[in-house]
C-alpha cells in the first residue's frame, strides 16, 4: 500500500526513469514484503531549479543529479527495515541508473491503515479493521 512520489530531474531519460521506478517497487517487495502487485507511484520530472538540495549535508555530497523519493507507507517497521530499504534503494538506483547513490534522498511517512482509499471513495482498510474484534473484546 505505499504511496511513492519520484522527483527527478527533467534531464532523466524515460529509461532511466523507469528504472528508478522499478528500483524503488522491487526494493519495497523484497525488503517491506509489499506485495508485487502494489504499485502506486507519480513519477515526475522536474525543470531546472525546481529540485533543490544542499550541495554537502551530514557528510554526504550531492550533485545537481538529485532524486528525491517520499515514500507513504502504513506504520510498523523496524529501524532495521528501514535502514535495509533505504540501503536497497540507493544501491539498486546506483546500479540501474547513472544516478549516485549519495544522491538519493529518501523520505519515509508512515500514516494510519485508515487514512487510504484505494478508489470507489472507500476507506478499504478502515473497514477491515472495523471487521476485527478489538483486542480484549469478547
Amino acid at each position: 500500500m505505499p504511496l511513492v512520489r519520484i522527483d527527478l530531474p527533467a534531464s532523466t531519460s524515460q529509461t532511466e526513469a523507469a528504472a528508478v521506478s522499478q528500483a524503488v517497487h522491487q526494493s519495497l517487495v523484497e525488503v517491506f514484503n509489499v506485495p508485487a502487485d502494489d504499485r502506486f507511484q507519480v513519477v515526475a520530472r522536474r525543470a531546472p531549479g525546481e529540485l533543490v538540495c544542499s550541495p554537502q549535508f551530514l557528510g554526504i555530497a550531492h550533485s545537481d543529479k538529485v532524486v528525491f523519493i517520499q515514500i507513504a507507507c502504513s506504520p510498523g517497521r523496524t529501524v532495521g527495515l528501514k535502514e535495509a530499504l533505504y540501503a536497497r534503494i540507493a544501491d539498486d538506483i546506483g546500479r540501474r541508473t547513472g544516478f549516485k547513490a549519495d544522491d538519493v534522498i529518501i523520505n519515509l511517512l508512515e500514516t494510519a491503515r485508515e487514512n487510504w482509499s484505494f478508489g470507489a471513495g472507500l476507506a478499504q482498510y478502515a473497514v477491515q479493521d472495523r471487521a476485527r474484534p478489538a483486542v480484549g473484546a469478547s
